[in-house]
C-alpha cells in the first residue's frame, strides 16, 4: 500500500472526512514521526511496532565492482521492530 492508496481509503471509510483533511492528517502523522526520529528519538505504535534510529560505526568497505578498499562513512539508518499483535496477525495466530 503506498500514501495515496492509505489517504484512500481513510477518507472511504470516513465519508464525513473531506479527502483533503485526510491527506493533510496522513501527511502531519508522518512527518512527526521524521521529526522525532530526525531527534534520535523512538517511536512506538501499540500494536503495530516502533521506528527507531540505528547508528552504524564508519568501516572499511569494498567496491564490489573493482575490489578496492572504500571508506565508509558513520551513519544513521531507520530501524524497524513490529509490534506482537502486528506479528501474530502476519502469522495467523489471531
Amino acid at each position: 500500500m503506498i500514501r495515496s492508496e492509505l489517504i484512500q481509503k481513510i477518507a472511504d471509510e470516513n465519508p464525513h472526512l473531506y479527502q483533503r483533511d485526510v491527506e493533510r492528517i496522513v501527511n502531519c502523522i508522518f512527518e512527526e514521526i521524521i521529526e522525532a526520529m530526525a531527534r534520535g528519538d523512538r517511536v512506538e505504535l501499540r500494536g503495530f511496532g516502533a521506528f527507531s534510529v540505528k547508528k552504524r560505526d564508519s568501516r572499511v568497505g569494498r567496491n564490489p565492482r573493482t575490489g578496492d578498499s572504500v571508506a565508509v562513512e558513520e551513519k544513521h539508518v531507520p530501524f524497524f521492530k513490529t509490534g506482537k499483535l502486528l506479528r501474530d496477525r502476519l502469522n495467523g495466530n489471531s
